[in-house]
Formats: structure tokens, sequence, C-alpha cells
């Protein structure tokens, strides 16, 4: 059996074929030696040296060191380049079968080049936590603006790495109500959010924003993101202007991007809308590329051992949304944008998507089979996984997520 044959329900099967950056073990790994790869089962495909080999005319998108060439190509071309893709590791199979390498003999990288870097606050039941936590005498949980408009904040693109990239525990000011002044050193309540990320492919002019219905002809597919967070670092800074060194620091991304094309059965609605919307941001009408919500099942482990298991169905506000409100001002899209869901959570304990929420604000600490947990420990290896449904009952897998603390 070809090495490419993957079970039938191999999460990462020819129904899937998200799309990396990689290079091979001991051939270096500056730019001449990263190639685009797309996973299949546990290999990777040489997707440029396969379109060479077979005369596609995708092939100078798919022989560069990154994605951003294929996703600034355009909604067209990305289904196009899928079906080749496709029909090449299920038909052309003797062709390509030497141009399949075992996952453990490459390195990923990132696999494209960030442009800028939006993060949101999209799940209800984050939010209100947040706000329980922080606010348990107020009225509402919620900020009054909460319910009317995705809420986000501009992030660094330069500190955004691949999985497996080590993460150096953050040092900056803070200051706990007890103490007279603020103080400087190592973020002590070292967090997570785990998220899924969108990547923007087609670009946009200055001054034109995008519409619920433009979201796949400009957003070419996602990938799950850890958002670090040093929440006693935020919690000094971010009145009145919100998250800055806190967050900078490192965003963790999979290194391998599931084209939107792969989840055409993972759609669902959006939770049912208690507040009135504004036009722009209004998806209660049938769109043809269905309902603007995704079936995520996204599990959150640190050492191994699994601690949450949100679920990305619940988020109250889309991607398509968050995409709308963030150009609506005629700010423009990049090749290479990538932007947060924020953290998702669920509605039960078990479902929380960072560690404030699971050990509410420190106040009950996870048991873990090494120790007990309120925060990171330098050591600590946390790992975001998931996949969604696929046709006939197939899981599609995203790529995950996994980066270690170590001491700044």
């Amino acid at each position: 059996m070809p090495p490419f044959d993957a079970p039938e329900d191999d999460p990462f099967g020819p129904h899937n074929l998200p799309y990396g950056v990689f290079s091979l073990n001991g051939s270096g790994s500056g730019p001449a030696d990263r190639k685009v790869g797309v996973r299949i089962g546990d290999h990777v495909l040489d997707a440029g040296a396969a379109a060479t080999a077979l005369g596609s005319p995708y092939a100078t998108l798919l022989t560069q060191p990154t994605l951003n060439p294929l996703l600034a190509a355009g909604r067209t071309t990305w289904s196009d380049v899928r079906r080749a893709l496709t029909a090449w590791v299920t038909v052309h199979r003797e062709a390509i079968e030497p141009l399949l390498h075992p996952l453990s003999s490459v390195t990923l990288h990132l696999p494209f080049e960030v442009a800028d870097y939006v993060d949101f606050y999209a799940s209800e039941n984050h939010a209100r936590n947040v706000g329980r936590i922080f606010r348990p005498d107020a009225a509402d949980s919620l900020t009054p603006n909460w319910k009317h408009l995705p809420i986000g904040y501009h992030g660094r693109s330069g500190t955004v790495v691949v999985s497996g990239t080590d993460v150096a525990r953050p040092s900056g000011q803070r200051k706990a109500p007890t103490d007279p002044t603020p103080v400087f050193g190592p973020s002590v309540r070292l967090d997570i959010e785990a998220e899924v990320g969108f990547v923007v492919g087609v670009p946009t002019a200055q001054g034109t924003p995008v519409p619920l219905s433009g979201f796949r002809d400009h957003v070419f597919g996602l990938c799950l993101l850890n958002d670090w967070s040093a929440r006693d670092i935020q919690a000094w800074e971010y009145v009145p202007l919100g998250p800055f060194l806190g967050k900078s620091f490192a965003t963790s991304i999979s290194a391998w991007i599931t084209p939107l094309d792969a989840l055409e059965e993972a759609h669902v609605a959006p939770p049912a809308r208690t507040h009135p919307l504004l036009p722009y941001l209004d998806d209660s009408a049938e769109t043809s590329d269905g309902p603007g919500g995704y079936d995520l099942r996204i599990s959150v482990a640190i050492n191994g051992h699994t601690v949450s298991e949100p679920p990305f169905s619940t988020m109250y506000w889309t991607a398509a949304q968050q995409l709308a409100h963030m150009t609506v001002n005629g700010a423009s899209l990049r090749t290479g944008d990538l932007y947060g869901s924020g953290t998702v959570s669920g509605p039960s304990a078990d479902q929380r998507g960072s560690l404030l929420e699971l050990t509410w604000n420190g106040q009950e600490p996870l048991e873990l089979p090494d120790g007990k947990r309120t925060f990171l420990e330098d050591g600590d290896v946390v790992t975001l996984t998931a996949w969604a449904p696929g046709p006939d009952g197939v899981r599609v897998g995203l790529g995950e997520v996994t980066g270690r603390i170590v001491s700044g």
C-alpha cells in the first residue's frame, strides 16, 4: 500500500488537504529551502514539485517559500488548485509517490507572512465569565456595546509564531491590588486563549468595506490559534486603551491552514441574536455559502492532560461579521492578514478556553497529574487540537498548536 493511502477515516485524508510550508530535515531552513506542502495522512506532499511534474498551470504559485502568492490568487484559483490536488492524491498516486515525505522527516515553518493581526472577543460565554470575575456586582456581566458589535484589538504581527515554538515568559509592569506601587518582573499569571484564526488572501483598497457576502472572496482558510496572555501585565496596563504588552509577546498558530472549501459540512447557524443588528452586521438572511458559524470541536491539553473542550459553534459573532466590522471604516485588507476569533468558551465549566476562566481567576486550581495549576508554570506544554464534521461522517482535522513555556 502506498504511504499516502491513509485509513478512510483519517482526519487528514483527501477530503481535507491543508496547506503548510516545510523544509526537509538536514537541508537548511532558509527561504530557498522552503516548499509549499499539503498534508495527506502522516505525510506531506511537495505541492510545487507535484505541480511541475504533472504540468500544472499552478506550478508557479506552488513553487514558493510561502503561501502568500497562493493566498493572493483568489477564490476561483483556490478552488481550482484544490481540485487539482485532490486528483493528484487520488488518481495520480504513482506519479506523486516520490514527492511525499513523512512528517517526521520535515521541519514545518510559519506558513505565510503575516501582514496585520487583529484579535476579537466573540464568545458570549467567555465575555460573561470575564465580566462575572472582574465585575461581580455589575447588573449585566456584558459591557453595553457587546451585543451590538464584535469587540477587538490590533495585535503585533511580528510575534506570530508557528506551532512548536517555545514561548518565553514575558516580563513587564504589574501591580496587585495590595501593592502600593507597580513592580517589574516576569509574569506570574501566564495564560492561554484557545482560538481560531482566519487567514486573509485577497487584499482590498483602503476605503473599501467588505460586506458579509464578501467573506469567502477574501478569506482563504482557518487555523487554530493560541493567544498567550500575561494576565497580571494586562490587568495593570489595559485601562483605558486595552491589551498591549500582556498580549504582544507571542501568538502561536498551526503550521497547517485548512481551506474553507474543506469545511463545507461544518457550517452551522450561530446562536440566536438577542439584539437587533445594524444592516452591515445583519446575517439573518440566507446566503449561498450557508450559515456563518462553524462546528469546530476544540480540545485544550496541558502536559498531555485534557483540561477543556470548547465548542466553536457557540461563538456569538461569526468570522464574516468580524471581517465586515474590521473593514467597515474603510480599513484595507492585505494578503496575509490574520484575525483571531477571541477565546472560545462553551456554557459548561469544562468548555472554558482560558485558565482565567477554568480556575476562576486562580481561586479554583486545576488538578493535573503533575500538580495543581492556577496559571502556567515554566516547562508546561499547552496543545490545542480540533476537528470538524466532514463528508460522509469523516472528520476534518485541524493542525495542532503546541507551545512550551520557558523562563524569560
